[in-house]
Order: structure tokens, then sequence, then C-alpha cells
């Protein structure tokens, strides 16, 4: 496998699945080789990493790092300031990588054709798009069947206004593959309608939540009750439809807190929007958070709105229903496919917004049913089911079972 973002250094939801999956083929007794990127900011997942081999269940998961400055969810801009800082320290440092973001993305799938001649494997399997250049390389020089695994397009992340040459190493990618795995079936039609893929070729393969006991409940000093946004401060997350409906929701019950975790290019937008607005004492910006912290934030909330403007899936939801907090989530999500019982809203309809975050929080029996239904929704979900329709699609490709 080729990804770019692992636990325990999530910048967003790709490192999440991508563990719950690797966890799901493990017990299923599949052993994985899963190469990521080894950035040099601290930023980077596996910087932070000392051992060579992580562990899960009865099977070992190994782990393989290589050289590049490639990290989640990093854009053209950023990796040019990651490379300007970095050569302000050492002349010579701008010499290991490439110029800008895609050739860095070549130097990647470089190395990445490099570890696949010496490893022994059956599939190669592809995270979002910046190893689909080192999926193509691969399978070029072994010949074996190419799966790539669509987290999310450049639509989804740029409110569709995609990025031409991310756009086009996307579109190469699942043209190059022998399968292709959507999250959902919003992605499905996104993988159709613009990047001119058949249907037939797309399997849709659900993300699901780690099952593990809530996170004891924790409350801030004050009686107030609490609404969550949790994930990046970005244009695709929705966080200035959260400010807005926040603002209307304080003109009804003054005494609510917001708050919004996570960091993105919108979060100084969002800081400033909540001091225009006037409601900036009852709304508290977190920054990152990772780990525990996570189910914490959740175990606090009386209530997660996810406004997505395009989210292919959305493992948050279920982590907060994980956490026995109930949700508000976007209609444009792949995620509502699987929580018939969520409460929905157009991430545009502020109205619909505020009245429902307002309903969550005045009627207990609301709260308490969409907690109790949600829960059941996500019991039928497990990431051994993900893991075993991944190994029908390889069966499929290579006519082992």
């Amino acid at each position: 496998m080729f990804g770019w973002e692992f636990p325990p250094n999530n910048r967003g939801g790709l490192g999440t699945a991508c563990y719950g999956l690797t966890k799901g083929l493990s017990n299923k007794g599949v052993d994985v080789v899963f190469v990521l990127p080894k950035g040099a900011s601290k930023h980077s997942h596996l910087s932070m990493i000392n051992a060579n081999d992580l562990y899960i269940g009865n099977k070992k998961i190994r782990l393989r790092y290589l050289d590049t400055m490639l990290m989640p969810y990093l854009t053209e801009s950023e990796y040019e300031a990651s490379l300007k800082g970095l050569c302000a320290g050492n002349g010579s440092a701008g010499e290991l990588y490439g110029k800008n973001l895609f050739e860095e993305v070549m130097r990647y799938a470089e190395k990445a054709k490099i570890i696949s001649m010496f490893e022994d494997f059956d599939v190669i399997h592809c995270h979002d798009w910046m190893t689909y250049k080192a999926g193509i390389q691969a399978k070029q020089v072994s010949g074996k069947p190419l799966v790539v695994h669509v987290h999310a397009t450049d639509f989804d992340r740029t409110g569709g206004n995609p990025n031409q040459m991310v756009y086009d190493i996307e579109r190469e990618g699942m043209h190059a593959a022998d399968r292709v795995i959507a999250v959902s079936n919003f992605t499905k039609n996104m993988i159709a309608s613009h990047y001119g893929v058949s249907p037939d070729k797309v399997e849709v393969v659900h993300n699901a939540v780690e099952h593990k006991n809530p996170a004891p409940i924790q409350k801030l000093a004050s009686s107030d009750k609490i609404v969550l946004f949790l994930g990046r401060v970005t244009l695709q997350k929705g966080p200035d439809y959260f400010m807005e409906a926040a603002s209307r929701v304080l003109k009804i019950m003054p005494d609510v807190k917001f708050v919004v975790a996570g960091t993105g290019d919108m979060y100084r937008r969002m800081v400033d929007r909540a001091a225009e607005l006037g409601i900036a004492k009852n709304v508290l910006f977190t920054g990152h958070l990772s780990g525990d912290d996570v189910d914490k934030a959740y175990s606090m909330a009386d209530l997660y709105v996810m406004p997505s403007v395009s989210e292919p899936f959305g493992i948050t939801p279920l982590e907060a229903l994980r956490n026995n907090t109930p949700v508000i989530i976007s209609r444009q999500s792949g995620v509502s496919e699987v929580l018939p019982n969520a409460l929905r809203v157009d991430f545009w309809d502020i109205e619909e917004m505020t009245n429902k975050i307002i309903g969550v929080l005045n009627y207990s029996n609301l709260k308490d049913a969409l907690v109790e239904n949600g829960q059941m929704d996500i019991r039928r979900m497990s990431w051994d089911t993900a893991a075993e329709k991944c190994l029908n699609i390889y069966a499929g490709l290579t006519g082992k079972v």
C-alpha cells in the first residue's frame, strides 16, 4: 500500500481510514507493506515514529519510509514555503527535494518504484492522489494489478475548482488502475462524472469506525451547552457556515458555547469572523487535536455538526456517535449513506442548521433518540467488513482467494 497519512499524527480522516482498513486486513490474515513519506517537518507523521515495524493484531503491518517532504493535505504553496524554510537553514537541502510539490510527487514515485523491485506482494493499493504516480510506477516494474482508493478528489477539496495538475494526476491514476475504490456512492458519482471512469470499474467500500468504549464524559466548568466543529478548517469542511449558524443560535440561546477544533487555511479568517459577528466570547478555537484529545472533545460536546460542502465520506460523525454525542451532518456527504437516523442539512441552509441545532439542545428526548439510533447504525459498520470487500476486489484481480 502507498499512503501519505497514518496515525498517530493525522491531519484528517485519511490516516484513520488507512489504519482501520489495514487492521481489518490484518484480522483477515493479510500481510501489508505500507509505504509512507518521511518528511523533514516535525508535522510529518513519520518523523515521530521510531519503530520500523507496527504490529496490529496477530499480523505485522510493515511500514516503509521514503525521504520526502510530502505531508498530509499539503498544498503547492505550503510545500514551497517548507522548502524555502529548509533551505534557509541548510543551503543544500533544496537539492534533495523537488522544486515544487509536483516534482516531489514524481521523486516519491521513483523511490517507490525501487521499493517495489524488492518487496514481495500481490496487489498495489494506493490511497489518494499523491500516491497514484507511485502506484503506476510500481505496476510498471512489477506487472502486479493496481487499485486506487479515492478518499477525496480535488473537486471536493476546492469547492469544484480543482488544480489542473492535481486533477491530471488523479485522472491518470484512476484510468491506469485495474480497479477504483470509492468511499461512497457520492464519490463514485463524482469519479464517473468528472474523471470519465466507467462506473463498472468503481467499487464502493464505505469507511467504518473502530469500536471502543466512549471517552469519560468531561465538561467545561460552565453548565452551558457545547456545539462542536471538528475537522480541517478549510473550504471543503464548511466552517464558515458553522460560524454563521452559531451567530443565529446565540441570538436565541446566548449561553451556548461553540468549539472549533482543527487547523487549516481558513483558521485566521474564522477567528476574525467570530469577532466581526460579536460572538468571540462564545467561540473557542482549540487548534489541531489528536489522539485521546479527539474523543475528549466529543465527550464534552452536546452536539457535533459536520457542515461539509463536499464530503466524500466523513468519519467524524461516526466517532462522535461512538462517544454518545448526537450529530447533524451535511446532505452533501458520503456518510449520510450509512447514517439513516442522523439529522441532515444542506450545507448552505443556515436557517435549517440553526433550527436543528436549537432543537437538539432544547429537547433531551430528541438528543437521546439521535444517539441511540445513531449507535445502532454504527454497530452495523466494521473495518473487517470493509477489508472483506477489498479482499474480494483483490481476488478478482489476482485469482487468489
